[in-house]
This record gives C-alpha cells, structure tokens and sequence, in this order.
C-alpha cells in the first residue's frame, strides 16, 4: 500500500479521471471501466476555474436554437412593408387634395409622353392576356415539381400566386373609382387612372412568377437574374404606360408601392416545407 493518503482519494478539481490503485503519482489517467480515455488530456479545454468548457456542436448535426424564425420585422420589415405604405398613402393623399405633387407629378408626364412602337410593346406587356398566362404556366411548373420531389403543402406557393392575380382588380377597380383622378390630356375626357391597373397586373404576374421560381433555381447568379429580369420589365411597363400618355407617373408608382406590400406577403405564405425523415415539416430557407 504505497499510497500515502489515510483518508479516501479526493476529486481534484478539472480532473473526470481517475487514477489506478498503486499508480498515484504515475500521472497515467483512465477511465473507471477500464477502456482508454476518448480525448487525450491536451485537447482538453477548461476555464479559469478548472471546469470544462462547452464542446463545439458535431457538424451535420441540427443544434437547438431557442429563437423563432426570423421574419419582416426591424429595419427589413419596415423596406418591404412600412415604406411602400407610407409613400403610397402619402401620393394618394395628394392625388386627391390635387396637391402640389400631383401638379408636378403632371407636367412631368406632359414633358415624358413620346409615342412610339417600342413604348406600345413595353406597355401591352401589362395586359392581362400576357401577363396572366406567364405566370400560368409557371404556377403549373412549380406545382407539379413541388409535388414531384414530395414538397410538404407543394399547392401553397401556387395557390397563393393564384388568389393573390385574383384579387388584383378586387383592389385596383374600387380604388379608380374612390379617386376619380382624370388621365392625361392624350387620352381625352375620362376618370379612373389612378392606380394603373396595367402596372399591378404586371408586378404581380412576373413578381409572383419569380418567388416561385427563386426556391428551384440553383446558385445565386440563376436567382440574381431572375429578380433582375423581373424588375426589368416592371420598370419597362412603367415606362411604356407613361411614354404612351395611358398613366400619369404617380399612377405607375402607386400601384408598384401595393404590389411590393402584397408580393412580400406571398414571400412568407409561400416559402416551401419540406418533409424530414420523421415525417415532420420543416419550413425551407
């Protein structure tokens, strides 16, 4: 009995080791059951104190988070929301009061209208008749991939794009009504311009095709073009609408200020859930 304890052995602090009878002082730690330590006392981290610090998570192995999934809210909530609602409540407001910026808001048009065949084109490309099978067909595409991969709720980004083409002139036609406001002089007497229902038909159309496209396509220079295809031709519809003398310009921009509300409610109803090997849901990124 070699050892010069009297008393039993005591835990030193920083040490889950133990030491073999008759070994004291070897330094040569094992482990109580006898195998061989898993990590060798040198890889070992501890604080100040002696206790061991938490290890880093294994890779490919989910950690536990605590927060929920981060949503519009903070300065990107008030971008995507706050801003477009603000400036589309403000040109209302001026449009109907015939305030200052709708004095300047028209003879800016008056100074922009040039007719030509190119304006024509860029503005039919805000018909219904073009529009909506565009973002028909991607509807279809998207659906029958989500549902082809086994997408958990595979009809929600669809159905979603789907109501929300729908309720276009829900909001567009009482709105043209409500405001009254005259078109400009090229298109004679008449009301009902503001907000141009073109300009919503397209932003809506070629917006909501995009979002259901963003989540197939594969690295982000495929999705930077498809945003930027998309914003493309928004702009150009904007522009032929104005050039043609059809929609003053606050017209145009009012109703892309709707749109950017409603395509970023569609973002967040139509993000897919994929199905995980238990069986649950798990809402993609």
């Amino acid at each position: 009995m070699g050892d010069t304890w009297s008393g039993p052995p005591q835990l030193r602090p920083g040490r889950a080791l133990a030491h073999t009878p008759g070994a004291s002082g070897s330094g040569s730690p094992h482990r109580s059951d006898g195998r061989s330590p898993q990590t060798p006392r040198g890889a070992r981290h501890t604080d100040p104190d002696g206790r061991s610090r938490t290890t880093p998570p294994v890779r490919g192995r989910p950690t536990i988070s605590s927060g929920r999934r981060a949503g519009p809210r903070g300065p990107r909530g008030l971008l995507l929301l706050g801003l477009p609602g603000l400036l589309f409540a403000l040109i209302t407001w001026q449009v109907v009061a015939d305030g200052p910026l709708a004095h300047a808001d028209e003879r800016l048009s008056d100074s922009l209208v040039r007719r030509g065949a190119a304006a024509q084109f860029l503005a039919d490309l805000g018909n219904v008749t073009v529009a909506v099978p565009v973002l028909a067909l991607v509807l279809v595409c998207v659906a029958w991939r989500a549902r082809a991969t086994g997408t958990d709720h595979w009809w929600r980004p669809a159905a979603g794009a789907a109501a929300l083409m729908a309720a276009v002139p829900l909001w567009v036609v009482p709105l043209k009504e409500l405001v009254a406001r005259p078109g400009p002089a090229i298109m004679g007497p008449g009301t009902g311009f503001y907000p141009s229902g073109h300009t919503a038909t397209a932003a809506v159309a070629y917006g909501a095709a995009v979002l259901l496209l963003l989540p197939w396509l594969r690295g982000a220079p495929a999705r930077g073009a498809a945003v930027c295809c998309a914003v493309v031709v928004n702009l150009g519809v904007g522009a032929g609408l104005v050039r043609q003398g059809y929609h003053w310009p606050l017209d145009v921009v009012a109703s892309w200020c709707v749109c950017a509300m409603l395509l970023t409610a569609l973002s967040r109803w139509s993000r897919p859930r994929s199905r995980t090997p238990d069986g649950t849901g798990r809402e993609g990124r």
